[in-house]
């Protein structure tokens, strides 16, 4: 059995990047714990008000326990970073948060954010597990770090301006796209209409050619950080 960790910024991102290979570690007996750190919402306003939203964040923190029993999740921890104003947080202590979350459930594998994501605290978090997880002697040993694509997000980054996504690491999930699929209606006020990215068929697409890219019906992309063989 493995000990797997999720860390994704907002509600949605964590099963949009890697919500069937979530699936096919339950249905493998893994065992699998997701950290959100941003509490969504909250950009939508100019200024951020928890108050005034106080109902849509409840509504979106039911929607994701939703999906999660959806998907099999061991366990799903919704934290309060501000909502796509991660660069406004002193990055030291967005590092000593994803140390105590990985201090707390000692995975074996992370799956978390590109760093040449459009939106800022996919990159903020990016940073943020990649420091949290040097390989100090004494430390906790994280085995694996894959970093996932975020349908309107990783696309939209313009050449140049950030590393593109080009992965390298692939899993077949043809047997549980089918949760992935299902999981993101739980998420119904995120998801929007086709032809936009983040859409239900736009995601299913690009499911489709992942796994046309190796060979097989469905899989999702990653980009391998790091891996350590014992």
């Amino acid at each position: 059995m493995k000990r797997v960790l999720v860390i994704a910024a907002h509600p949605d991102d964590e099963v949009l990047g890697c919500g069937a290979t979530i699936a096919k570690h339950v249905k493998q007996g893994d065992e699998v714990h997701v950290v959100i750190l941003a509490e969504g919402i909250t950009s939508r306003d100019t200024q951020r008000n928890r108050e005034k939203n106080t109902e849509k964040l409840s509504a979106l923190s039911a929607a994701a326990d939703r999906a999660h029993q959806i998907l099999g999740s061991a366990s799903l921890h919704l934290r309060d970073f501000p909502d796509n104003r991660m660069d406004s947080v002193d990055r030291l202590d967005i590092v000593k948060a994803v140390e105590e979350i990985v201090d707390q459930f000692r995975p074996d594998v992370i799956y978390s954010h590109h760093i040449g994501d459009v939106n800022i605290d996919h990159r903020r978090i990016h940073e943020a597990v990649v420091t949290a997880c040097r390989p100090i002697p004494g430390n906790h040993l994280v085995k694996r770090l894959l970093f996932f694509e975020i349908c309107s997000s990783t696309e939209w980054q313009l050449a140049g301006s950030a590393p593109p996504f080009v992965p390298n690491w692939f899993i077949d999930v043809s047997d549980t796209l089918d949760k992935k699929m299902e999981a993101l209606t739980a998420y119904d006020s995120e998801m929007r209409a086709w032809p936009h990215a983040r859409s239900i068929k736009a995601v299913e697409h690009l499911s489709r050619w992942r796994g046309a890219v190796i060979g097989v019906e469905a899989a999702e992309a990653f980009i391998l950080g790091r891996s350590i063989e014992s």
